[in-house]
């Protein structure tokens, strides 16, 4: 019976090695390389973000210093228009020394106002016609009223103390004015 027993008990081992379904656990060795490859993953955007970040600081820092030195070296080219200027002022003054003749002064210093106002005209101001006009306070600055000497004369400019100026379609200084009122 011992054989029996054995046969027996070796068949039933058999048997319930088989209704014993056996999970299979996947290896260690896949969950490792996933790790490993998500690290990997990990640093690299890292990398990509230091050096996106890196690069946007750069643009801001260079920015920053083109825009101090396009300030500081804004008026430069005005600047370099006006010294011609300058210079003809400095040969009237000479040429006022030596000469009596008043009319010739007086043209010269004409010519050198011309081609001041002709130069700063190009690059962009403009005189603000005032004279005569209704007073508009977004473009006049009233510095007194003063009776009108006719009705159709109240509210309106009667005399310009100081020109306005627009630079660019912007005003840059408001004209000074009497009001008839």
């Amino acid at each position: 019976m011992n054989t029996e027993e054995n046969e027996t008990s070796k068949e039933k081992t058999t048997i319930n090695e088989e209704q014993t379904p056996v999970e299979e656990t996947p290896p260690v060795d896949d969950k490792e390389n996933e790790i490993a490859e998500l690290k990997v993953k990990l640093a690299e955007a890292n990398d990509k973000f230091l050096r996106l970040y890196s690069e946007f600081d750069n643009f801001r820092k260079r920015t920053a210093k083109e825009k101090i030195e396009l300030i500081q070296s804004g008026g430069e080219d005005i600047f370099k228009s006006i010294l011609p200027i300058l210079d003809d002022f400095e040969r009237a003054i000479k040429s006022n020394a030596e000469t009596t003749d008043i009319t010739a002064v007086n043209d010269g210093v004409n010519l050198i106002y011309n081609k001041l106002k002709s130069t700063l005209t190009q690059k962009g101001l403009e005189e603000m016609k005032s004279h005569g006009e209704v007073f508009n306070a977004d473009i006049h600055e009233a510095i007194t009223n003063i009776p009108a000497p006719t009705e159709e004369h109240k509210g309106k400019v009667l005399e310009e103390m100081e020109k306005g100026y627009s630079l660019n379609g912007k005003i840059i200084r408001f004209a000074k004015v009497v009001i008839g009122n």
